[in-house]
């Protein structure tokens, strides 16, 4: 029979809560959580350690469902400690505590894949929905990696998890710790950085994309700075008409990259 917990003051129910709180704690143990039941059930398995779900999880859930989480550690819970764990208002009574994937340079730039390489560069993003809404475009438009400042807000917060819609797990991502640095590993492999910049003399769908490339997005606020800007081997622009001065960067980054992906297919066809 599983454990069972109704105290909210369990040791293990308040590690939870930390590992929900503390990034510092993920990062220490390689863990974090994934919360309801399409993201528990969308987790590969060699990912999750834990699993905590009420009863009622237990009693409605589908059949195939129950069956997969039994084959993890399971441990049941009340309704109210279920609420102290979760993240979100309205807990859907079941969340799986998971190691934290890692990848290779190598796979960041598809060379397992033998795909030319189509990176996402994110400066210092900070807005989780934005962050989790790029992993997701960056999946459906076929990108090989995404590579992120030390500034950009943590990956495994929670609200970022859930937007990402478990790309997390299938896009390759990597946190650099100098952006300039990398960007000359790029171009020494061939990959040619363009920068989202107001002041791009290009429009991005005048660009030849079918070989290496990334493209650098920089802060909500703030834009890219100037260091990373003149790292980049071109400034490109978004052509907008009105009054707009910007789009969001979760918004600039889909259109770059499928942009990318439209060449990419009409090149295929040739």
């Amino acid at each position: 029979m599983p454990e069972k917990i109704t105290s909210v003051s369990n040791p293990r129910i308040r590690r939870l809560v930390e590992l929900r709180k503390k990034a510092k704690l993920r990062r220490e143990t390689g863990m974090f959580l994934i919360e309801g039941t399409r993201l528990c059930a969308d987790t590969p398995e060699p990912f999750i350690t834990e699993v905590y779900a009420t009863e009622e999880w237990l009693s409605d859930a589908p059949d195939q469902e129950k069956a997969r989480m039994s084959g993890f550690p399971l441990t049941v819970v009340s309704e109210e400690v279920m609420a102290k764990a979760a993240d979100t208002e309205t807990p859907q009574g079941i969340l799986c505590v998971t190691k934290m994937p890692t990848y290779t340079m190598e796979e960041l730039m598809g060379r397992d894949k033998k795909a030319e390489p189509l990176l996402l560069v994110l400066e210092d993003i900070r807005d989780p929905g934005n962050l989790g809404t790029i992993f997701r475009t960056a999946e459906a438009a076929g990108a090989t990696g995404i590579l992120m400042s030390r500034g950009t807000v943590d990956l495994f917060n929670p609200k970022v998890v859930r937007a990402t819609m478990s790309a997390i797990f299938r896009m390759p991502f990597a946190v650099s710790g100098d952006l300039p640095a990398d960007l000359h590993r790029l171009r020494e492999q061939g990959i040619r950085s363009y920068a989202a910049h107001l002041g791009g003399k290009r429009a991005y769908d005048a660009l030849p994309l079918t070989g290496g490339s990334a493209f650098l997005i920089g802060n909500e606020g703030n834009g890219l700075s100037a260091e990373i800007t003149e790292a980049a081997d071109e400034k490109i622009i978004i052509p907008m008409s009105g009054g707009a001065e910007s789009l969001n960067a979760a918004m600039a980054a889909g259109i770059l990259l499928f942009e990318a992906s439209r060449q990419r297919r009409a090149a295929a066809l040739q």
